[in-house]
């Protein structure tokens, strides 16, 4: 993982476990072949700090979340 503020994601959507309020995440589909999935707090948006994880570690971390290993 990096921080990475880039605006070619033009491609967003709102984590669905997003609470509405202040806990919120959107997940990016990059417009090139970069092969990494950004994420952003979407009180800031994709023009603010963008973390990127490779494909492989975000389903990790999306699988943990899933099994309540994260909290």
């Amino acid at each position: 993982m990096f921080i990475h503020s880039d605006p070619r994601w033009s491609t967003w959507r709102k984590s669905s476990r997003s609470d509405g309020g202040q806990n919120c995440v959107q997940v990016g589909q990059p417009t090139d072949r970069s092969h990494v999935v950004p994420v952003c707090d979407s009180k800031a948006g994709p023009t603010g700090v963008v973390l990127t994880f490779r494909p492989d570690n975000w389903a990790r971390f999306i699988a943990g979340v899933k099994d309540g290993q994260l909290g």
